[in-house]
């Protein structure tokens, strides 16, 4: 009979532990990788994904204008920013990073980064007073650029009125804007405009 007990303590023990462990199993973190590009929107508001299509878009539509110019072979592009005309805080930068990154991949075009001047002035400032002569970067070496490229990004919200609905409507609508200008001439020489529309809804009655 103490062996009977003892036996069937010990299952119920195994059964319980086995159930703990798989309780906890169910409670763990999960983290797994996706393709940003394929990400479904959650809500109407300006994210990831927007950044990603808006700066491959314009980069596409730019050099589809066609620019550079026909005989204008890869000129010198400086980007001065993308102004955010929203009320949200928007990374403009790293839409700004999107589209030069694109436009630089196609090889019609050379960049100077306007962001990096201060520090390549320094550097040369170092190399010039700690480095050989035979290492140090030349000064007033620099090239100029052609062209560049400046932008803004608008945003225009619009929600659901009070008529009877059985779900709550927001839409938001994304303008950018983007303009290469000839430092020589002043004459703007690319101005493309892309739209984007996200539209959420959310129940007014749910779980």
């Amino acid at each position: 009979m103490k062996n009977s007990v003892s036996s069937l303590a010990k299952l119920l023990f195994c059964i319980t532990t086995i159930s703990l462990f798989s309780g906890c199993a169910a409670f763990r973190i999960s983290v797994d990788e996706r393709d940003p590009t394929q990400k479904a929107g959650l809500t109407a508001e300006y994210d990831q994904q927007d950044l990603l299509w808006l700066g491959e878009t314009m980069a596409e539509a730019i050099i589809g204008n066609p620019f550079p110019p026909s005989g204008d072979k890869t000129p010198i592009l400086v980007e001065l920013g993308i102004q955010n005309r929203t009320q949200e805080h928007l990374d403009t930068k790293a839409l700004a990073d999107t589209l030069t990154t694109k436009l630089l991949d196609t090889g019609k075009i050379q960049l100077v980064d306007s962001s990096a001047r201060d520090s390549l002035l320094k550097e040369q400032g170092y190399q010039l007073a700690n480095c050989t002569p035979e290492t140090q970067t030349k000064i007033g070496k620099q090239l100029g650029a052609k062209y560049m490229m400046t932008g803004a990004i608008t945003e225009i919200e619009t929600k659901s009125g009070r008529q009877a609905r059985v779900s709550k409507q927001q839409d938001v609508y994304f303008q950018l804007t983007v303009r290469i200008t000839d430092l020589e001439t002043g004459l703007v020489k690319v101005s493309k405009q892309i739209d984007r529309l996200r539209r959420a809804s959310k129940p007014i009655i749910g779980w």
